[in-house]
């Protein structure tokens, strides 16, 4: 549990600790980044579906979104894209609502589905916070928004994907108060990071390393 609020590993980060260990200690722990263009059409997909001041309801759907969470448990806060509350009897009680409602996140990515995990435990990261901040039943599926396919996808939160997303999370807080980045060996995906050339520097084709070491550190003055 952390002792403060500084202490909380960002959410998000999950994602990209299942992509990457190393990337994900580039960016939360070295607090290095450099966008391409993968990651600056996501972030415009975020910002248009991000309205912290926007709440509507459409029959027994209460929608609200970029709903700050966190969880004591896992030691990590963020945020949902949107959060729909379901009217239902087994829900709970919602500040300034009539009847009980059950919480579902929605996670909006750019791309097209993941072959690994990694959207998948986020979405059921931030579930498990809700979980834990409303005191709410267990959330047993949740979505996936894709920007290729225009479609949400049905994520069932099985009890293997929590554990992993608790182990994981554990994991990354064994890092993070190391102040460790773990080295990985390159692969395909690599060449569609952003950090690459962070992660990975290349020598130029022709001069000398001593004028690669020169230009360096110049440029660093």
């Amino acid at each position: 549990m952390p002792a403060n609020d500084d202490d909380y590993l960002q959410l998000s980060g999950i994602q990209h600790f299942t992509f990457c260990r190393r990337r994900w200690a580039l960016i939360h722990i070295e607090e290095a980044w450099s966008d391409n263009l993968l990651t600056v059409e996501g972030r415009l997909m975020h910002e248009h579906a991000h309205n912290p001041f926007f709440t509507e309801k459409r029959g027994d759907i209460i929608i609200t979104r970029e709903m700050p969470i966190f969880s004591k448990t896992l030691g990590v806060s963020g945020q949902c894209d949107v959060v729909e509350f379901y009217a239902d009897k087994n829900g709970v009680d919602l500040h300034g609502r009539i009847g009980l409602w059950l919480p579902r996140p929605i996670e909006y990515k750019h791309g097209s589905p993941q072959m690994n995990d990694s959207d998948r435990l986020q979405l059921c990261a931030q579930a498990m916070c809700l979980e834990e901040m409303l005191l709410c039943p267990a959330i047993d599926t949740a979505y996936l928004y894709y920007g290729e396919t225009r479609r949400r996808e049905a994520v069932d939160l099985t009890p293997e994907l929590r554990e992993t997303v608790r182990t994981m999370f554990a994991e990354m807080r064994q890092y993070y108060e190391r102040r460790y980045t773990p080295r990985v060996k390159p692969t395909k995906a690599c060449k569609s990071c952003s950090l690459k050339d962070i992660c990975l520097p290349r020598m130029p084709k022709s001069g000398s390393v001593r004028e690669y070491i020169d230009g360096a550190v110049g440029g660093a003055e």
